[in-house]
């Protein structure tokens, strides 16, 4: 028995790890941006590519978590693709403070914004905005994506909510730099004004509503780039911007002094002790889960591959074993940890696969465990491999939509901050009840195997498949066994390239996709984050059946 439990866990671990190694190589591709000829044309003029600025702004040797690195993953693919959303960016340290980082990439059409770009700001600005981080902009695009501009323009959540934003974070009290490396035109202009303190390198960078030829064609004026809004102009004439410098290694510099003279935040609270490593090894993660998510597993056993000294206190133990609850810390920091269990467990004389379904006494358990949290002001980690609620009359005659419900509140009412780990399946109304991207968890991040949808792929496609099939009959056409296999084939291809980590990804559904080996550095740096931010309200739970 022992001998078959190390060859599954090995394939698990191979096969894990090829994800990995997978991952890798698309992060290696998307890096490159523009590709390398459009890099080297950009040293030729003497500029840096964006994570060349990022290197040389951030602390030497400390940790910098990429965010939404996948974003415009094989999109936008009849417009020559979006690599990272045209903007790399994440949470990083300037000084020994931690601060979000946004650099234009403008090796991708110019640094110019696609619909994705947009929305990849907005998530970053929502991230500093929660956290109470300082924001800095590294600015050089050519603004708007003009064939795609319907898109990007006008609603809610397209580009003008960013100088809301930008408003709304100064009238917090957060610090916002911007530096100007390249252009800044026309809506995008706003963007170095609205900041607290603006930048500009000589010669390269420019901010103006109208450029050369917009101004030729409106009044007749002829006037060159850096007459019309240079550094030299914003500097010595119209007085918007604050800074000017010869080299943007100079320009960096400038803004790791300024950030460096910012006055300590009042805190969360938040408790942390000093670290320690997990007592069983963190790299035996690789071998629990199967990367096609279908077998069983004991969830405890990766979490005691991420608390400290491997020291979980288990809530409610042997109630409600499809949820594990319980306290732990991870890199110091005490953290509650809700994580869907799926491993066999003996129930008199059968067995029973647990599966990751949700049961009725597991909403119940987990949602009083989220409210203790709350009240002890513990952050929430939520470790998902769920494939919805248990179905079925006996369910629903017990109420299982009434103890969902009640779960669902206290995730959504919850106050103390909430990071989500997909280490698995993501499927229905499981989703929401373990703090999907729609019940704003501050950070939420996807293993390499992660899957999301509505249901998982084979029961979709029966589903898809029986409609087609009515459909197609009642229209008098006959329908061959062969004819169906190979429809519900094309079903199956098609839903299940939607439900997988990238493509979710490519949409900010998650933040990042990550090396499960990686997961108690991003929970560390998550709750640091939290941690700027204090608490401002009690929870209050509202209304539900009980």
């Amino acid at each position: 028995m022992a001998k078959k439990i190390d060859l599954e866990f090995n394939k698990n671990e191979d096969g894990l790890k090829l994800l990995v190694s997978d991952m890798k190589k698309k992060l290696a591709k998307i890096e490159k941006g523009g590709g390398d000829k459009s890099m080297a044309k950009q040293h030729e003029k003497g500029k840096l590519g964006p994570r060349e600025r990022i290197q040389l702004l951030i602390d030497k040797n400390s940790t910098f978590v990429e965010m939404m690195a996948f974003a415009g993953f094989e999109m936008y693919e009849e417009h020559g693709g979006c690599p990272a959303g045209g903007t790399v960016a994440g949470v990083g340290y300037v000084k020994g403070r931690q601060c979000v980082i946004v650099a234009n990439d403008q090796t991708v059409k110019a640094g110019a914004w696609f619909p994705i770009t947009g929305k990849k700001n907005l998530r970053l600005q929502e991230m500093c905005i929660e956290n109470k981080l300082p924001i800095i902009y590294l600015v050089d695009s050519a603004g708007v994506y003009l064939p795609m501009q319907d898109e990007i323009f006008p609603d809610k959540e397209h580009f003008g909510r960013i100088f809301r934003n930008n408003a709304r974070i100064s009238g917090m009290g957060i610090t916002q730099i911007s530096a100007v490396f390249g252009s800044c035109v026309a809506g995008g202009a706003y963007l170095p004004i609205m900041s607290d303190e603006t930048l500009m390198v000589e010669e390269h960078g420019s901010i103006f509503l109208a450029g050369p030829y917009l101004a030729k064609a409106a009044i007749g004026e002829d006037v060159d780039i850096q007459t019309l809004g240079g550094a030299k102009t914003h500097t010595e004439i119209s007085g918007i911007a604050d800074y000017k410098f010869k080299t943007e290694k100079e320009c960096i510099e400038q803004i790791r002094r300024i950030i460096d003279k910012i006055g300590k935040p009042e805190d969360a609270g938040f408790d942390r002790v000093k670290p320690v490593l997990p007592l069983k090894d963190m790299k035996e993660i690789y071998g629990f889960v199967a990367p096609e998510n279908n077998k069983p597993y004991d969830v405890v056993d990766v979490i005691e591959r991420l608390v400290d000294n491997s020291e979980f206190d288990q809530f409610k133990k042997d109630y409600g074993k499809t949820i594990v609850c319980g306290y732990g810390r991870v890199d110091g920091w005490a953290v509650g940890i809700v994580a869907n269990q799926r491993k066999i467990v003996k129930s008199g004389k059968n067995e029973m696969q647990l599966g990751g379904v949700i049961y009725n006494d597991s909403a119940d358990k987990a949602a009083r465990f989220i409210m203790n949290c709350n009240q002890k002001k513990i952050p929430l980690v939520f470790l998902q491999d769920v494939t919805g609620f248990m179905v079925g009359s006996r369910s629903e005659h017990s109420g299982i939509i009434k103890d969902g419900a009640k779960l669902v509140n206290a995730v959504s009412n919850s106050v103390v901050p909430k990071i989500t780990i997909i280490i698995g399946n993501s499927y229905g109304a499981g989703n929401y009840a373990m703090c999907g991207k729609a019940y704003d968890p501050r950070f939420i991040y996807a293993w390499p195997n992660a899957k999301i949808a509505v249901m998982g792929g084979e029961q979709a496609a029966k589903v898809l498949l029986q409609i087609q099939v009515a459909s197609l009959k009642a229209k008098g056409e006959i329908i061959t066994p062969e004819v169906e296999k190979e429809m519900l084939d094309k079903i199956i291809a098609q839903y299940n390239k939607q439900t997988t980590s990238y493509y979710a990804a490519a949409r900010l559904w998650v933040d990042a996709i990550i090396d499960p080996i990686e997961t108690r550095t991003v929970i560390s740096e998550g709750i640091k984050a939290a941690n700027h931010a204090p608490i401002e309200k009690e929870m209050n739970v509202g209304v539900f059946q009980v």
